[in-house]
């Protein structure tokens, strides 16, 4: 199984937004993106639309022939009308407070799980492939298989920050998390500062991954290697 690339292009919407205009073309690139390769794209749209905008996302499904993947908090009531009416092949819920820099835990799929039913309800009677970002644990695994999630998405900074020597150790909880989603038949994601120096390695030891999403490293890794160049290097991460 080749587990599939999608790339998060957050980071090109805040290099045009600090200039103004549309330099660079969000929509061009992504589409480039995909031409080089990537199986889909990611964008993440905050309400301040610091990044990406919600004009982009619509951009963005009118053109793309590959997966779009839509991450953000479903509490933002924008962002679920935005869903649904873009419809995208998934979304991707993130528990991220209103002006968070950056996602930093999953979700408490227990302690959430009857509102994470309720909203996981209203995506999937629009035909929207449902993931929850959840750490490595197997419990919050359990809770999103309970909450009727058909993907996990496994939140990856604690591996990425380990250094080489300990990832043996740091990937460990990642393994088993996984088994049990498998067992509970969850499709399994995975990002955040996943890697060229760590996403071979995380590859190999996730038993049935079907999709990473990386965006900041990506588009940082580009601006040496060129955007073209950097997908194929991804890409070339995920098969072994």
């Amino acid at each position: 199984m080749n587990t599939k690339l999608s790339v998060n292009i957050n980071k090109i919407a805040t290099l045009r937004n600090a200039r103004g205009g549309n330099i660079p073309d969000v929509l061009l690139a992504a589409l480039l993106i995909t031409e080089y390769g990537a199986d889909g794209i990611t964008v993440h749209p905050r309400p301040d639309e610091r990044h990406i905008r919600y004009a982009d996302v619509r951009d963005l499904k009118r053109k793309l022939t590959t997966e779009l993947n839509i991450e953000g908090n479903p509490k933002e009531k924008a962002f679920v009308e935005l869903v649904l009416e873009t419809k995208p092949a998934q979304v991707t819920l993130v528990p991220d407070a209103s002006g968070q820099l950056t996602s930093d835990h999953g979700w408490d799929t227990v302690a959430h799980q009857g509102y994470l039913t309720e909203i996981i309800a209203v995506f999937k009677r629009a035909g929207i492939r449902t993931s929850i970002f959840v750490d490595a644990k197997t419990e919050m695994v359990e809770g999103a298989y309970q909450a009727g999630a058909d993907r996990i998405e496994l939140y990856t900074e604690a591996y990425a920050r380990a250094a080489s020597p300990h990832r043996a150790e740091a990937i460990a909880p990642f393994i088993v998390a996984a088994k049990r989603a498998s067992e509970l038949g969850l499709g399994i994601n995975a990002g955040h500062d996943l890697s060229l120096e760590n996403l071979r390695y995380f590859a190999k030891s996730i038993p049935n991954l079907l999709e990473v999403s990386i965006g900041h490293a990506l588009i940082s890794d580009a601006l040496y290697f060129g955007l073209e160049q950097t997908v194929h290097l991804y890409k070339e991460q995920l098969q072994f």
